[in-house]
């Protein structure tokens, strides 16, 4: 066996052993390199100068899809972090099951399990028209929610990164994040968070970027999903508002369906419909409509129906 050979098994069994797996051969031993050709008398050549195929480095941080994550690679590299969620807006911390909200959130739970029977429905995007309707709201009470029941894992990732709120309604640092993990950064396990919700995990914005419509559109968050999705029964993305960037637009592409929030009396008419006009008929699973009882709590009741097409109107 030569030199080559023996150092490549050695990189592989190395980077099998960080991930916590078996060391598992995903390389050729390179074919032996005869000399070339030549006459008597001439000097043979040096090492250098032999065609020796190159060798890739390896890296440990990123696994390649033939090694697919584990559970117990996730929970390893995400060890549990303290929050402190907001208990105004976080129904689902508290304890308290009958809380303002709560049951409404369970219905919508029930309606997207019943979605899910009809078609893939694991990454949802919430987004909304425009800014301070409740999307970030309604993106943190739904991973709740989800993850209450037994078994279910659930992640949670702030791709707003224009107006992040999600690391300050958990409690929580909002960096490293999504955005590091989008400039190179960094890797899935390092920019994720594991909170005092068991079976809940949560990526936050990241680090400020000067260039947010560029970096969401690198292609980069489809690679992480597609990495990670296997680990999880559901993935909640909180974007952007739909009408002032393009943001929600690109980050929709790589999700299965897209929650619409829109706020009672607030939300204009005329800009609910460009936003619904962003999204293909098949992409949009649902309206969820904000505060419909007009009481003094900013977040009290929602509402969900799945969206049906009717001309060029949208139903709530």
């Amino acid at each position: 066996m030569s030199r080559i050979h023996e150092a490549l098994k050695k990189a592989e069994q190395e980077r099998a052993a960080m991930q916590g797996g078996p060391a598992q051969s995903s390389f050729t031993a390179p074919e032996a390199v005869e000399p070339p050709m030549m006459n008597l008398g001439e000097t043979p050549p040096t090492a250098t100068e032999m065609a020796v195929p190159s060798v890739v480095p390896l890296t440990s941080s990123m696994p390649s899809f033939g090694s697919p994550f584990s559970v117990d690679h996730l929970l390893a590299r995400c060890p549990p972090l303290e929050w402190k969620p907001e208990e105004r807006t976080m129904l689902f911390f508290n304890g308290d099951d009958s809380a303002r909200g709560t049951e409404e959130f369970r219905t919508l739970r029930s309606r997207l399990y019943s979605t899910r029977e009809k078609m893939a429905l694991k990454k949802i995007l919430i987004t909304s028209a425009l800014p301070k309707e409740g999307k970030s709201f309604t993106a943190a009470n739904l991973a709740q929610v989800l993850v209450r029941q037994p078994g279910r894992r659930v992640l949670l990732i702030d791709a707003d990164l224009r107006g992040p709120r999600l690391h300050k309604m958990l409690g929580t640092a909002f960096s490293p994040g999504l955005s590091d993990y989008l400039e190179g950064t960094h890797d899935e396990f390092s920019v994720m968070q594991r909170g005092s919700v068991e079976s809940l995990f949560f990526i936050p914005s990241g680090g400020e970027t000067s260039d947010p419509a560029e970096l969401v559109s690198n292609g980069r968050l489809k690679l992480l999903l597609q990495r990670v999705e296997g680990l999880f029964d559901w993935i909640i993305v909180d974007s952007p508002p739909v009408v002032p960037v393009s943001d929600a637009s690109v980050l929709a592409k790589a999700c299965d369906g897209v929650l619409l929030v829109v706020r009672s009396n607030t939300t204009p008419v005329d800009m609910a419909r460009r936003a619904r006009q962003e999204f293909p008929d098949q992409a949009l699973v649902g309206v969820v409509l904000n505060g419909t009882d007009g009481t003094a709590v900013p977040y009290s009741r929602y509402y969900y129906e799945p969206y049906e097409k009717n001309g060029n109107e949208y139903k709530t």
